[in-house]
């Protein structure tokens, strides 16, 4: 049997995946496959449907949905990329963009070999970022609502007579403020 190997590209979204499929080749047809759900079970049938495993390269930007594609497609035997959507190469001029062009392009520059891959994490280290990352918010979030907090107590002429904010006396002294508007007090409760 004929050795058939085909470039597949993927813009995948959080419901679904638009697919383009380019022929081994300079020449060959490169053309939009159609959508499929952004589930497990269509991308086996995928799979199933374009031929074997061991001859599909498949390749996705990398972005918000993570890498759960990629970790799928390599439990299914084939071979996937992620790409780095920074190095992606742009034609001048097209800002066009929809999610069926950029199956197409990416499965045209992955069978030109044009395309950057990205270091893909192992399930564990993703976690850890993902937590890191939480982590981070979390801080800049209570940074800025403390800085507002300052701000509100300053402009109505509240000054914490201590010596450190955010110390145990230092939130009962919060506790014990009251403001003749109601609105004010809400703005201090929340």
């Amino acid at each position: 049997m004929k050795k058939c190997t085909r470039f597949v590209g993927l813009d995948d979204s959080k419901d679904s995946i638009d697919v383009a499929v380019a022929s081994e080749g300079r020449d060959g047809e490169v053309r939009s496959y159609g959508t499929i759900p952004n589930t497990p079970e269509a991308l086996k049938k995928l799979v199933r449907r374009l031929g074997r495993p061991k001859e599909l390269y498949f390749v996705y930007e990398a972005g918000p949905c993570g890498y759960g594609t990629y970790r799928e497609l390599l439990t299914l035997g084939t071979n996937c990329m992620v790409a780095a959507p920074s190095k992606t190469p742009r034609r001048p001029g097209d800002r066009i963009k929809t999610d069926r062009r950029d199956a197409l392009e990416l499965a045209r520059l992955h069978r030109a070999g044009e395309l950057h891959p990205v270091w893909v994490p192992e399930e564990e280290t993703e976690a850890m970022r993902d937590l890191t990352r939480t982590r981070e918010d979390s801080k800049y979030v209570q940074t800025k609502a403390r800085q507002r907090l300052q701000s509100f107590l300053l402009r109505h002429g509240r000054r914490y007579p201590g010596r450190s904010h955010w110390t145990k006396t230092h939130l009962n002294w919060l506790a014990e403020q009251r403001f003749a508007q109601p609105s004010q007090q809400i703005c201090l409760d929340e």
